[in-house]
């Protein structure tokens, strides 16, 4: 049987090459994103371009602890043991502390922290029962460079770099690695409208190899951070 990647937020960005890489690799995927329409599209393009992947689609907004439960039920249905976990779900408001909309803060923690964290706990029984499996969590050069305008993103990617920390110590000794993946800029749609010319952007293709040369590695190593930035620096 072929192994299984789960990637969250898999249909758009650095979550749909991590699904591409690991597909071309023979992984079957299971994937969750908030836009049906756009699973089925990703659905339609792996089957075309790899036959005999597997890959499972479910409707779903992490932002939601009930979604996120729903989520994890899909996936342990299907009696498939899962080796590999990206946490990919999350997005970014820009502002500042002092001046961005109450609430603010809320959002950015329950896209960026608590969906992987309540995604963890729903998969993470199954993986120690077989002490097998590896945990990428999607960081950001935010989980160690503040800066303007980052506000209560930064606080939230800070925030997910210590849960990978912490998960990292708890999990260790059952043979499951943690990886916390701190990209600098991919031209995604949070760039958006931006001035800076593509070519000073990374591609998420690389974050996707950089992810799957990690996960090559022997059980004896574990990569416990990538830290990807643009060749000229941060944007």
């Amino acid at each position: 049987m072929s192994k299984l990647v789960v990637v969250t937020g898999g249909t758009k960005g650095i979550g749909r090459s991590v699904i591409e890489k690991f597909a071309a690799q023979g992984f079957d995927v299971a994937t969750c994103s908030r836009t049906a329409s756009n699973l089925e599209e990703l659905k339609l393009v792996i089957k075309k371009n790899f036959p005999l992947v597997n890959i499972y689609i479910k409707q779903a907004d992490l932002t939601s602890k009930k979604e996120v439960h729903s989520f994890c039920v899909f996936v342990n249905d299907l009696h498939r043991p899962v080796d590999v976990l990206v946490n990919n779900a999350g997005y970014f408001i820009p502002g500042e502390i002092a001046s961005e909309p109450d609430g603010t803060l809320e959002q950015m923690i329950n896209a960026n922290l608590y969906s992987a964290y309540h995604t963890t706990r729903g998969l993470l029984p199954t993986m120690l029962d077989r002490r097998v499996g590896h945990i990428f969590n999607m960081c950001s050069i935010a989980s160690i460079k503040a800066y303007p305008n980052g506000g209560s993103y930064a606080i939230s990617k800070f925030a997910l770099l210590g849960f990978s920390k912490c998960l990292r110590e708890e999990v260790k000794t059952f043979g499951l690695k943690v990886t916390a993946v701190m990209p600098g800029a991919v031209l995604t749609e949070s760039w958006e409208g931006t001035e800076h010319p593509p070519d000073r952007f990374m591609k998420a293709g690389d974050v996707a190899e950089a992810i799957y040369a990690a996960y090559s590695l022997s059980p004896n190593s574990v990569v416990e951070e990538i830290v990807i930035r643009p060749q000229l620096g941060d944007i």
